[in-house]
């Protein structure tokens, strides 16, 4: 019997605020959070810089990024996906 790998790798979506670098784009994530007390919905905004390898990615852009080996001091992660603003 052949098991499907389960892949545990997380993917977040974000939008790319910067493309300066070579091969490397910062995607800004942001997520709404419930506050304990008051009850009320706060945006968290994260920064992480992804692995783009066709440097096809442009400000505005949203695009799926997922977890991966280390590829630099601050890298960690790899764009999978990307979805075109018009």
């Amino acid at each position: 019997m052949t098991e499907a790998k389960v892949d545990s790798r997380r993917r977040v979506v974000g939008r790319v605020v910067s493309n300066k670098m070579d091969k490397t784009v910062t995607v800004e994530v942001t997520r709404l959070v419930k506050h304990s007390r008051y009850a009320k919905y706060v945006k968290r905004i994260k920064t992480y810089k992804a692995h783009d390898e066709n440097n096809e990615c442009v400000v505005d852009d949203m695009v799926v990024i997922q977890e991966s080996r280390p590829l630099s001091r601050t890298k960690r992660w790899r764009v999978i996906e990307r979805r075109v603003q018009a």
